[in-house]
């Protein structure tokens, strides 16, 4: 294979003899980031079995997932300043291998402050993999081929996280804990030697400079966010002096860097990327869209346990046809975009949302797995109609030099509206649940006749009685918060439409497909 050694350009023509190695480029992309994918959920539930097998307590094991996420907020923004500076061909190659290194050493970590230590330095490595291969993806390939290629590219990173738990609970089961992390190193090479051998060099060498004040309230703001979300349910969110010690230091972290953003002769993010206004319309798009997504996915296999009864594998495999909607929403999508145009496929797919979460609004304690995994794949099938066209209407209208910048701001800005979405969500099922069980509780009265002929056993058997009622009317407290909670998400998402007004498809020339270009050759 021969490697190329042009700079990434926006040309329209594949060239026969360089197919070949943009497709085995491709692959060695998707495969990088559906490894780092993948790793923000696999290791979910082995937690039990590393807390067991490290002598760590509940409060303690939790700081596996955080410090992971701690080091992705910190390297995320980083990682367009390193491309520009080292190449982003070079920031790739040395991401995967350090991912590859740090999880061997996550997987032979003997203490609890090693795996946490060595989660955090594997945050840090993966970072710059999603952000790097959608920008390097949208320079490699011509523009009418971009909803195809983001299809396969937007199936690793939505899909992995939705299948990872399942294959971590299969390793740990059939094998141990410590696979968990193993599975990266054949999965790492493979992506090494196919970016090696296919991917073209940039140049890289830029001696950009460093806004250094940016950087730091962008790094303190999300790093306290994540760590907000991650602490917030043990410690009871805002009734702890530390979450809202972090809320406060996100929020002012926030508004420093969106002043010193407006104002800076020289920001951390070029002020031009927001005032292309399809970038940001789609942008805020996707922002709202994932939170919605991925935080119902955080509640949802809690609601199936706690009420519903169903094991931990039982609520992963429950969920897992979201996954297979977004696959066929992904190949569906790029047919669906060339005949209707993309605002109206993601109008689609903003009102199959609506319906599935109204359908998850009448969820109730007798409902089988079919009906889940029915409303889990119709909301998978909705979310893949929506992310691709938005993420390639976001992008190609940006010239090629800004496309690494606005990449890094969008993983940065999606991964912060993911953990406020999950925060607000969770406070919300809160409170909902609190209504819920104090109006139910309010109508369970001794004098009632029908109250005591339904419950004659329970109030005839004492404290122990009263203890029976108060769990039922706990259980179904939680089942109408649930089902209020997402009522009030589909009505969030019908008010998405309203995002699309400003969205514009970009009015540059289409391109020539590779077939075409074959054909003229």
């Amino acid at each position: 294979m021969t490697v190329v050694t042009e700079p990434f350009d926006d040309a329209d023509v594949v060239p026969k003899d360089k197919l070949a190695a943009k497709i085995m480029a491709t692959v060695g992309l998707v495969i990088a980031t559906s490894m780092q994918a993948i790793d923000s959920t696999i290791a979910n539930v082995a937690l039990p079995h590393l807390q067991g097998s490290l002598s760590a307590g509940q409060d303690q094991i939790v700081w596996v997932l955080t410090s992971y996420v701690v080091g992705q907020a910190i390297m995320t923004p980083l990682s367009g300043w390193l491309s520009y500076r080292f190449g982003r061909k070079t920031v790739m190659l040395l991401s995967i291998a350090s991912f590859v290194v740090v999880s061997m050493a996550c997987g032979v970590a003997a203490s609890l402050p090693e795996i946490v230590l060595f989660r955090f330095l594997q945050g840090c490595s993966g970072a710059a993999l999603i952000p790097m291969s959608m920008a390097i993806l949208f320079d490699m390939w011509p523009r009418r081929l971009m909803p195809q290629i983001m299809s396969v590219w937007s199936c690793s990173v939505m899909a992995a996280p939705i299948f990872g738990p399942i294959l971590g609970g299969w390793l740990t089961e059939h094998w141990s804990w410590r696979w968990v992390f193993f599975i990266n190193a054949p999965l790492g090479a493979l992506g090494v030697a196919a970016i090696l051998l296919a991917l073209e060099r940039d140049r890289g060498g830029e001696r950009r400079p460093f806004d250094g004040l940016g950087f730091m309230a962008l790094l303190v703001g999300s790093v306290s966010l994540q760590l907000m979300v991650d602490r917030g349910p043990s410690l009871d969110w805002f009734d702890s002096t530390e979450i809202c010690v972090e809320a406060i230091v996100a929020a002012c972290a926030f508004y420093v860097f969106a002043v010193h953003l407006a104002t800076a002769p020289r920001p951390f993010f070029p002020r031009a990327l927001f005032r292309d206004r399809t970038y940001v319309s789609a942008l805020i798009f996707a922002m709202v869209a994932q939170a919605l997504m991925f935080s119902v996915m955080a509640i949802l296999p809690t609601m199936l346990q706690a009420l519903l009864g169903y094991s931990a594998l039982q609520a992963g495999l429950a969920t897992a046809p979201r996954g297979a909607g977004s696959l066929v929403a992904f190949a569906v999508g790029p047919w669906l975009i060339a005949r209707i145009g993309p605002v109206r496929t993601i109008a689609i797919g903003v009102l199959l949302t609506s319906v599935a979460f109204w359908q998850m609004a009448h969820f109730d304690l007798s409902m089988t797995e079919a009906t889940v995994r029915a409303c889990g794949y119709l909301q998978g099938f909705a979310f893949g109609l929506m992310m691709n066209p938005a993420t390639v209407m976001a992008f190609s209208s940006l010239p090629s030099e800004m496309r690494t910048e606005a990449s890094v701001f969008s993983t940065t800005m999606r991964t912060l509206a993911l953990s406020f979405g999950i925060a607000l969500i969770q406070l919300r099922l809160l409170g909902f649940n609190a209504q819920a069980h104090e109006t139910l509780a309010a109508g369970v009265a001794v004098s009632d006749p029908v109250m005591r002929s339904g419950l004659a056993s329970a109030f005839s058997g004492g404290a122990a009685g009263l203890e029976t009622v108060n769990a039922e009317v706990t259980r179904q407290a939680a089942m109408i918060s649930y089902d209020t909670l997402f009522a009030w998400l589909c009505l969030i998402q019908l008010l998405m439409l309203a995002l699309l007004v400003p969205m514009r498809p970009s009015r540059r020339a289409p391109g020539i497909t590779v077939q075409s270009a074959a054909a003229a050759d």
